[in-house]
């Protein structure tokens, strides 16, 4: 059974969630592109603070690409699952440096020339429509972190507590982990939404523009 009919009402749904906890501080929204971004713009529009994207791409296994052994981000950030020690340097150099290619190609597409929003002093709130092994989150907290950010919050509407527990503790990748639902049986992201139809890159770049116009 669905838990979510669409991204805009786990938006909704999580933005009422941060408001039951409380998030402190200079709060910037960031969006994971793409799926998380239509979350993102509705808690933006809750919490009245800016929203941008944190530039993230998966590091998938070269005979199964769904299946993450990382993941890369903006300011050159790189964190690797245990599921790299399967693979050579040589693979894993040759995996990143594809994705690196598409990460710059997409920084250009749903940025353009925009800067990215300051985050120095900032708390960053990071924001996808789920989280399963948490790399591409993990590579967004490392990016917020290289940027100024002085807390980190990564929220979810959905998030196994294996992955909750690996991005908080114990590294502190993220000062704080939240989600809506918190399934010890996790299949995939898209189980857990009646709509997971694809987002697009002008979707994303769309929602952008309309909040910084």
């Amino acid at each position: 059974m669905s838990a979510f009919r669409d991204r805009a009402d786990a938006g909704r749904r999580l933005a009422a969630r941060l408001m039951e906890t409380g998030v402190d501080g200079d709060v910037v929204v960031l969006g994971l592109p793409r799926g998380g971004v239509p979350v993102a713009a509705e808690i933006a529009a809750v919490l009245g603070a800016p929203l941008d994207v944190i530039v993230v791409r998966k590091l998938g296994h070269p005979d199964q690409p769904e299946y993450a052994f990382g993941a890369i981000g903006e300011e050159d950030t790189r964190v690797l699952t245990g599921g790299s020690r399967m693979l050579s340097a040589a693979q894993i150099e040759r995996v990143g440096a594809a994705e690196s290619a598409e990460l710059d190609r997409r920084v250009r597409r749903l940025r353009g020339d925009r800067p990215p929003v300051p985050l120095t002093g900032k708390t960053a709130l990071i924001v996808d429509d789920g989280i399963a092994t948490g790399a591409t989150a993990a590579a967004a907290c490392q990016v917020a972190r290289a940027r100024g950010a002085t807390k980190v919050v990564v929220a979810a509407p959905v998030a196994p507590p294996g992955a909750i527990t690996d991005l908080a503790d114990p590294e502190r990748l993220a000062d704080e982990v939240i989600a809506v639902v918190t399934p010890e049986t996790f299949s995939a992201v898209g189980s857990w939404y009646d709509d997971f139809s694809p987002t697009t890159d002008d979707e994303v770049a769309v929602l952008l523009s309309a909040w910084t116009a």
